[in-house]
């Protein structure tokens, strides 16, 4: 799994990485841990960042999901 940030040239590093991390599904507490940062102040990047718009779009191969046998063809 791949995430892309459309729009990250808005965002601040610690923005970019609480963005990440908020996406993957982790918990402002976890963030904190992690980040060396309050569950607060992860929660201030985090809004702030959403004011400042950007997108967050998950690229996923399709045969990771196992959606193509080995004899079709992907691009049809």
């Amino acid at each position: 799994m791949q995430i892309e940030i459309r729009g990250a040239e808005k965002l601040s590093f610690r923005e970019k990485q609480v963005v990440t991390l908020k996406e993957m599904g982790y918990s402002n507490e976890r963030i904190a841990k992690r980040l060396n940062l309050s569950a607060s102040t992860v929660a201030t990047l985090y809004n702030r960042a959403k004011s400042k718009g950007y997108q967050v779009v998950i690229v996923i191969p399709g045969d990771s999901l196992s959606l193509f046998g080995p004899d079709e063809d992907e691009g049809v």
